[in-house]
């Protein structure tokens, strides 16, 4: 794996493909719109539907094998393989659906739509743990981009789906079969490693803002198209021009590498840091403290340490301690590189865990049933609210890695500290679910969308952050089995149970009224609030580390490493 020139025009490259990626990887965010087809054409009951909902949150989100193998090969054989998994799994879901093949049983659909949507954890962790290694100075800002994008994917295949494909399902599934691996294929040329640069400039401050304000004005053009097409009847000819307009704003990112090659920067950045500050000017040692965070204090500071393949053995270590040739390891602190072996056993490491699995459980409890919730609470079509949805998540990912990065730098809050309030509103917005007051659906839909994403905006950097980059693949795939667990316990055993014992009461297979959910949402509510409750405990334990790592405004690694 070549690594590339710090400074030079491949990592923007690099990230304005991920953008493209992460687009096919949010193919899992699709299921509101062939879910309701699955439930008529194959003759599904609602727990069925939210049992293969779980199948849809498990593939997502179970990243534990690309995790490990993003140490041990190059992103574009990630890449080859999420490609392949999508290919196979929504093709099987495409031929049930279209009913090529008529009476597939009901396990292979729901392995089908693991595999399907286990490519997404592939894709998104070749691009996402590239991408934090590239820019590692500026994790909370890269993770909130990447992630904004994926959480912009729904609103993406929804205009596709609306304006393009006719509102079909077969047609959606065939889409996915087809397109995801042609994106893959496309783009993993450009995602490669490259030499992260060894301090901060204001022209890639700009670069991030710019690529922040592109996809912001894409969310916005998302959610007016879909609301227009909604409203008004738009003939074919006015749709293609639409989505067209939409490509031409998911490319916007190219605009950097593109100004870089030409008004190529003549300015010259300090090399690779040696430990010596006696050549260095007073920016250049600022420069040199904000990259220690990237490692730890020891012989093997150098960057490239992130990509090694192999540890040194135990018994080569032991043999070199007896001879003197090396002193013992201690262990890792706080903010250097664990093994995913020493962070599973710290109390920090499960406290973000736990209040991970509350906050997004709770959230993609109400994502994959809110096409029911919708037709329950009255609204037949409900079109504009997975698009306000997806919307709302990508304000609230994208926000969440603005916010905590100039909070964490400025103030040295921990990123935790959004975790916790973002988890209070939700209380409010279940309990707006379950009053079914008028009015309120909309309202609760975007506020809960914003809380949703913001779990996974601080999540990301977080978890960089207490235990490294060097095994941080594994680390966050990890950290995201909290989202598929949450699903099964709250939506799969408990929304299901809930809405198919109403519709029973209504006699008939679709439930009608408050009722539906109610129970559901309250459950929810208390969930948001221990994982409030954990939230807190954790910004409380982390603070001190936090005040170390981003002392005056520069990451101070060596101090921190004490506590």
């Amino acid at each position: 794996m070549a690594v590339l020139k710090e400074g030079s025009r491949p990592p923007w490259v690099g990230l304005a493909a991920a953008v493209w990626v992460q687009i096919a990887a949010g193919s899992a965010y699709t299921f509101p719109l062939y879910s309701p087809a699955l439930k008529s054409v194959l003759g599904f009951s609602q727990q069925q539907l939210t049992i293969i909902g779980v199948a849809n949150d498990i593939g997502e989100n179970v990243g534990i094998l690309p995790g490990i193998a993003c140490n041990k090969f190059p992103p574009w054989v990630i890449l080859l393989v999420g490609l392949c998994l999508s290919f196979f799994g929504y093709g099987v879901l495409w031929l049930a659906v279209s009913q090529t093949v008529l009476s597939l049983p009901y396990w292979v659909l729901w392995l089908a739509l693991v595999v399907a949507t286990n490519s997404s954890a592939w894709m998104g962790t070749a691009v996402l743990v590239t991408n934090m290694r590239n820019f590692p100075l500026s994790r909370g800002t890269v993770a909130g981009i990447l992630k904004g994008y994926i959480g912009l994917s729904a609103a993406v295949f929804t205009e596709i789906f609306a304006m393009v494909l006719n509102d079909s399902a077969s047609d959606l599934l065939l889409f996915l079969t087809l397109g995801i691996p042609i994106i893959c294929l496309a783009m993993m040329y450009f995602i490669r490693a490259c030499t992260p640069a060894s301090g901060e400039d204001s022209s890639e401050h700009v670069h991030f803002l710019f690529t922040q304000a592109a996809s912001l004005l894409l969310a916005v053009y998302l959610l007016t198209t879909t609301i227009l097409k909604t409203i008004l009847s738009l003939n074919n000819s006015i749709s293609y021009i639409l989505v067209g307009v939409m490509v031409i704003l998911l490319m916007s990112p190219l605009a950097i590498p593109l100004k870089m090659t030409i008004f190529p920067s003549r300015h010259k950045r300090p090399g690779k840091l040696d430990g010596s500050s006696n050549d260095l000017t007073e920016e250049e040692i600022s420069s040199s403290q904000t990259a220690s965070l990237l490692t730890p204090i020891s012989s093997e500071a150098d960057l490239g340490s992130f990509r090694e393949g192999e540890d040194i053995s135990e018994v080569d270590m032991l043999l070199a301690v007896g001879e003197g040739a090396v002193k013992k390891k201690r262990k890792p602190r706080r903010g250097e590189d664990f093994k995913f072996r020493e962070a599973i056993i710290k109390a920090d490491f499960w406290l973000l865990w736990l209040a991970y699995f509350f906050g997004v459980g709770s959230g993609v409890t109400v994502l994959n049933n809110l096409a029911q919730i919708g037709v329950a609470l009255g609204v037949n079509d409900t079109t504009i609210l997975l698009s306000l949805f997806s919307f709302c998540n990508f304000l609230g990912r994208l926000g969440a890695g603005v916010v905590s990065e100039h909070f964490v730098r400025s103030k040295t809050i921990p990123r935790t500290f959004w975790m916790m309030i973002t988890q209070i509103l939700m209380i409010i917005t279940f309990l707006l679910y379950a009053s079914a007051l008028s009015g309120t659906l909309y309202a609760a839909t975007a506020l809960l969308g914003i809380c949703f994403g913001v779990q996974f905006g601080v999540m990301i950097p977080t978890s960089s952050e207490l235990f490294g980059l060097k095994h941080f693949g594994i680390i966050f795939n990890f950290m995201q089995l909290g989202n598929p667990l949450g699903a099964l316990l709250f939506s799969g055993l408990l929304a299901g149970y809930v809405y198919d014992t109403e519709a029973g009461k209504q006699q008939g297979s679709h439930c009608l009224g408050p009722n539906c959910f109610r129970l559901t949402f309250l459950v929810l509510a208390g969930a948001s609030a221990f994982g409030a409750f954990l939230s807190m405990i954790l910004t409380i334990r982390i603070r001190p580390v936090y005040q170390m790592l981003y002392a005056a405004g520069s990451f101070r690694l060596a101090q921190a490493s004490d506590h």
